[in-house]
Parts: structure tokens; sequence; C-alpha cells
């Protein structure tokens, strides 16, 4: 009986909603009615508790501006079959918006109330699940792979209940044995000096006959040939923190259908967009929105899925679809869909454990996303997740939501030409005066807005989204396109990490927005010279001229995240306050480790040491107290490069100079073993501007990246012509 009520409410609900939305009213009353939704959106932000009641009325409100927003747009604005131009592309720009709100209500029901903090079960003893730790390699730099290995083996775990292997998919036999004789003595040698790594530190090295299957056959090498109850998967990049096991193998003890518990994926390192605006140190990374609150959001519908590294997996789990899957390029969501389907639940512990490598370049970055995106069309082709068998109704919602994602490019494109339409081509993609475009258009924008900033605020600041998904649109909408012709034509290809920039410059592949933003600002000028010559359709004009110059902000911005900065620093600093001595000629003087990275670190005396004259290039050691206790020394080269005063006294910078691996391991101890410090910096940068703060943000620095853009445009065209001008004289000068 109350299942009934329930339903009969839900249906007296649904009818009164469907009534307000369909409501004829006149556009002033819809206007009046718009802006009192907003100004009730923002009192309930400002006023009211950030979780809760409050919360659903506010999205609630938003919901119902967004639907008369559709309404209006499906009934009234299309332009007729019959003007086959006009409908043409008033249809493709009508598809682009419904998709952005079918995404819109799958993202308020994903995350409209996420899964809150967990705190770990402890492990009790006599309990202790035997645990493998898999680091798959393909092409990374040897000392970046001993960093990882190094603090996988200082997990703070009893050391006979855990074994960290080196999956190595460069020294395979087929590599090791091809017909290129440069490429297989490279490989060869690879090998032994990762075998010597592996041996030096004391984990286990693992290669095999041949690369089939990627990085999933690489991970079911591993499980072929170990016996752990559980297996933890790193990439080469991504290097523990102690307490990683702590925190996740006390869930599996709880839980028996487990089959994963995720941890984000934190980054030491910006992104280009980061980089190149130089935002990485108070704005929250783009990883932030989908580590910080979508996967606490799909957590609560049993559907957080495997992100390919910082996870455990239940080993009982992986032997039902034996091994990882492979038949798509993202093995990992691939998996999690199968395993989901098949009863197995999953669990995402939102702490930073790990410390990765994000992609240094813009084309990099672009490799990486279009890996992403294909594999997700490939899960959507081969799987289809709205229609997979044994998923609940919650769980198709939320593979739906982090499939179709991917879909971004088109809606993102068409927002971006449609304008040129009308203002080159006079084409009517509306159906609709300008006071009835602004009325609708403005107050949806302007809850949309809200929307987002309600849900995602602290993790995504505003139109940082609309930037992010314009700068990747351009090359993954082709890739998309590709990969739904032929799902099975995308291969793996390991994203390069540690990369350096000697110069400032251009984008190998940022040309294409130079051109965009070109054709932008020619509408700009067309939209002034329409509005002189064509009065009679100012109103027009000026909403469609408004929306191009949204367009040229975003696009503005974008010509500085493809002019890369330069960037000569391999490894990145993190803060660190360590005690140490420094010793000098077997002299000991007692210091602070300020702050370090992986290639080096700056040293602080106490302020009653007297130092003596430092040289560069001067040998020292450092000696500081591990706090893996399974780490036999305590002392670490260390080569004197530098030595300035501030307003603290003396610092003291140096480059480490490891002579053996168990070097490596006190390298990965300073520098990794914490995770209360990424916890602290990932919180100083979750700080939310609303939504007029962010929009100044974003204009101010949309204007300046588009100034210091041009400017690397200005010295890239001088280059070109000197090389032109050199290429011209070459001749000249051999006759």
């Amino acid at each position: 009986m109350r299942k009934a009520w329930v339903a009969g409410l839900w249906a007296i609900a649904s009818l009164i909603v469907v009534f307000l939305i369909t409501l004829p009213i006149s556009l002033q009353a819809h206007l009046i009615a718009g802006c009192i939704v907003v100004l009730a959106m923002i009192a309930l932000k400002t006023f009211g508790p950030p979780v809760g009641i409050f919360r659903m009325i506010a999205l609630a409100l938003g919901t119902a501006i967004v639907l008369r927003y559709v309404y209006w747009r499906t009934t009234s604005t299309l332009p007729p079959i019959s003007e086959l131009g006009n409908f043409t592309i008033g249809f493709m720009l009508y598809i682009g918006e419904m998709y952005s709100v079918f995404m819109l209500f799958l993202s308020l029901f994903v995350v409209s109330s996420p899964m809150p903090e967990r705190k770990a079960p402890p492990i009790p003893e006599g309990e202790v699940p035997k645990v493998d730790i898999f680091v798959p390699s393909y092409n990374e730099d040897p000392d970046l792979l001993a960093s990882t290995l190094s603090a996988a083996l200082s997990i703070d775990y009893p050391v006979d209940r855990f074994t960290v292997w080196l999956l190595d998919d460069g020294g395979t036999d087929q590599k090791c044995e091809q017909d290129d004789s440069v490429k297989a003595l490279e490989a060869q040698q690879r090998r032994v000096e990762l075998q010597r790594i592996c041996d030096g530190l004391g984990c286990r090295y693992l290669t095999r006959a041949r690369n089939e299957h990627a990085k999933a056959g690489n991970l079911n090498n591993g499980l072929k040939h170990s016996d752990g109850d559980l297996v933890a998967v790193f990439d080469a990049d991504h290097a523990p923190t102690r307490d990683f096991l702590k925190q996740t193998v006390g869930y599996f003890l709880e839980q028996e259908n487990l089959f994963l518990v995720q941890t984000p994926h934190f980054f030491i390192n910006p992104d280009p967009l980061e980089r190149n605006l130089n935002t990485f140190d108070f704005m929250p990374s783009e990883n932030e929105m989908f580590y910080g609150i979508i996967q606490r959001g799909l957590d609560k519908w049993d559907s957080a899925f495997f992100c390919g590294s910082a996870a455990l997996v239940n080993r009982k789990a992986l032997a039902e679809t034996n091994g990882f899957q492979g038949i798509t390029i993202t093995e990992d969501a691939e998996t999690a869909l199968e395993l989901h389907s098949r009863g197995w639940h999953s669990i995402y512990v939102d702490r930073p454990l790990v410390a990765g490598l994000q992609p240094e370049t813009f084309a990099s970055f672009i490799g990486q996303r279009s890996r992403w995106a294909q594999g997700m069309m490939q899960i959507l082709r081969f799987h289809v997740p709205p229609l997979k068998r044994g998923l609940t109704l919650q769980q198709r919602l939320c593979y739906m939501s982090s499939t179709l994602f991917w879909l971004f490019p088109y809606p993102r494109l068409m927002f971006l030409i449609s304008p040129l339409f009308y203002l080159f081509f006079s084409l009517e993609i509306f159906n609709a005066s300008g006071a009835e475009f602004f009325a609708y258009t403005t107050t949806y924008m302007l809850v949309n807005l809200l929307m987002q900033n309600y849900l995602y605020g602290r993790y995504r600041w505003p139109w940082i989204s609309e930037l992010y998904e314009y700068i990747q649109a351009i090359y993954l909408l082709p890739a998309l396109i590709s990969v739904l012709i032929n799902p099975k034509k995308p291969t793996f290809n390991v994203t390069a990490k540690g990369e350096t920039l000697d110069e400032g410059h251009v984008s190998e592949i940022g040309r294409p927005f130079f051109i965009i933003f070109a054709v932008l600002i020619v509408a700009l000028l067309v939209t002034i010279w329409r509005l002189l010559t064509e009065p009679f359709n100012a109103d027009v004009i000026i909403v469609v001229g408004a929306w191009n110059l949204l367009n040229i902000l975003i696009a503005g911005c974008a010509l500085g995240v493809v002019s890369e900065r330069r960037n000569r620093r391999r490894a990145h600093r993190v803060d660190l306050m360590r005690r140490c001595d420094l010793i000098i000629n077997d002299v000991s003087y007692p210091a602070t480790i300020d702050d370090g990275s992986l290639g080096g670190a700056r040293v602080r005396p106490n302020a009653n040491v007297t130092m003596p004259e430092l040289d560069r290039g001067q040998p020292a050691l450092l000696r500081f107290k591990p706090l893996a206790a399974n780490i036999p020394i305590d002392t670490l080269p260390f080569t004197i490069r530098n030595a300035d005063r501030d307003a603290d006294g003396l610092l003291i910078g140096g480059e480490f100079a490891p002579d053996q691996p168990l070097h490596y391991r006190l390298i990965s101890d300073l520098i990794f073993a914490n995770s209360d410090q990424w916890k602290k910096f990932q919180e100083s940068r979750r700080k939310n501007p609303g939504v007029l703060r962010g929009t100044v943000f974003f204009i101010r620095v949309s204007l300046f990246q588009t100034g210091r853009g041009l400017s690397y445009l200005v010295q890239l065209h001088k280059l070109w012509r000197e090389r032109h001008r050199r290429a011209l004289l070459e001749p000249a000068k051999r006759g």
C-alpha cells in the first residue's frame, strides 16, 4: 500500500511539473520567473547547507527552467523543414543542445548526493591478505621505474605478505629478437638494466614472450605467475604512499563480493592547460572533478569503476573473467563493467594515495585523451552498457554517463560554428526573435551555471569545463568518428611522461586554434558591419554576436593553452620539511630538507650552524631517518649546485647522485611516503569562487592568454621568416 501511495504522489508531482513546464505564459512572465528562480538558487546556495533538502530544492528549481527551455526549443524554434539549409544547421545545433541537457540530467542523477568520505576499516591480525603489487611498464625511463618500485616496496604492510612485480613489456622476447637490430639491442639493454634494478631493490622482474593485448595482456601475464589474494596496480609513473594498503585492504575483509577499491589519480605536475595558464597552484585540476565528485557519485550507485592504476583488485573476481579484459583499449573500465554485470561490487576511497605525472605537452595530452575517448566508444559499441545484462538500472545510467560523456566534441563544435552560419550566410538557425532568444537562453545559461556550480563548485571553476572541452574537441571528434566507423581500429599507445621543453613555442598541433580564432574575429567584424547596415535585424544580430563573443573568449584563452611555456625541469618539487644532516668532508651539519623532487632537494642548515665555503659540484651526503623501517641505509649521495641566502638564512640546492638501487628507496621515502601532504595540497585548491567571481577570473585570464598566444605566433612567424631567409641564402653560399 505504501509503495502505491508513493508511486501515486510521484505521478501527481510529475503531472504538476509537466503542467508548469508547458504552461503558456508571456515572454515577460517567463523572464521574471527565470530571474526569481535564479535569485532563489543563489539564496539557497548562499544561506543553505551544501547538502540535504535545500540542495535538492535548488537543483529542482533549476531543472524546471531547463525543461521549460527544452520545451520552447522543441516546439517553437526549429526552422521549418521546407527551408533545408536553415533546418539542417538548426537541427544539428538542436541535437547538440539536447545531448548537453541529457548529460546534465545524467550528472544530476550521478552526483546530486555523492557518497561521503569513508574511513578505512582496520585489518585484523592473523587475517592479513597476501598482495601482489603490479607495476606494468613499456618504455618508461629506468630512473622513473626505480622510484615507483621503491615507493611500492616501502608500503607499510607485513613484508612477508606482499610482493612487488615489475611487468616489463619493453623487454619481451619479441622485442629483443625483432629484425631491427638497433631496436633489438635497446630492448636487450633495457631488460638487463631493469633486471639489475629489481635485483638491487629486492622486487621481482617479469617479462613475456610477445606483446599481446597491450596492458591487459601484460597484467594477465603477471596474474599467471603470482598467487596473491589481492592485486594492486600502479602505472609506471604512479608512486604509492606508505599507507596505500592500510587504506584499502580492510574493505575486502568486510565485504565478500568486493572486486575493486579505487583511489584517486593525484598528480604532482600540471597538465598543459595548468602549466601554460599558470593555474596549477591555486585552481583545481581537471581530474579533480572526476575523482573528487563524480567517482563518489558513482560509488553511491555501486558503479565506481577501475581506472587502470591506484587500485586494489580481488583475484577471485578476476578469475571469473579470465583476468583483465582486453577487447578495448580501456581495459580498466571494460573490466569493471564486466564484473559489475556479474554481481561484484566496488568501492571508491577519496584520498590521494599515489603521486603521478601528467602529460607535459599539449600534443601528449591530446594523445592520451584520444585513447580514453576511443576506448569508451569501443565499450559503448562492443558492450552497450544501457542494455548490459546483470547491471542494475542505476548502474546502467552511471555507465551511460561515463561513456556518452566522450561525445562532447560534437556539441562543443556546434556551439562554436553555429553563430557563424547566421553571421556569414544569414541562415536562420533559430526561429525566434532576439528578445525570445535572450529571455529563454539567458535564464537557461544562468541556471545551468548555477547548477554546475552547485554540483562541482569546489572541483571545477566556471567556464573551465568549456575550455577543456574546446581544446580537445578539434582532435577528438575525428578520433571518435574513426572508432564509431571501425571500432577495432584503435590501438593502445603509452602516454609520454616527464618531457621537457627547452624553449617556449606554439604546439606542433596548435595551428588550427589560431585559424579558428581568426575566423571568429572576422565574424566579430561582420557583426559590427551588419549592425550598421541592417538595423532592422539588430536584436538578433546583437544576440548572435554576443554568442560569438563568448566563443572568442574561449578560443582566445585556448591560444594560451597551445602556446607552450618553457619547462626544463623533469621532476617537480614538493614541500618536505624533513630533518637531516648534510655531510661535507666527513663533517655533519644539522639541517632541514625544505623541498625536493626526484632529481634533488633544497637544504637549509640550522640557524646556529656555521657552514664552510661551498663550491658548485662539491660532493656531499644527506643523512635522514627513513619512514619505512625496511630500508637498510640512511645516507644518500648529494651534489651541491648552488647556495643562496633568503630571509630565513642559507639555502643549499643540490642534485641526488644515486649510484646503487637502494638509493632510490631513500629518494622515494623522502618524496612519496606521506599521503597527508597530497591531501593538504589537494584541499588547498578546492575553493569555490562562485559564478560571478569565477566568470570575472576567466575573462581576465582569457584576455591575457589571448595576448600571450598572439605574441607566440608573432615569434613563430619571425622564426619561419628567418628559416626561409637562410634557406634562400644557402644555395648562394654554396655557389
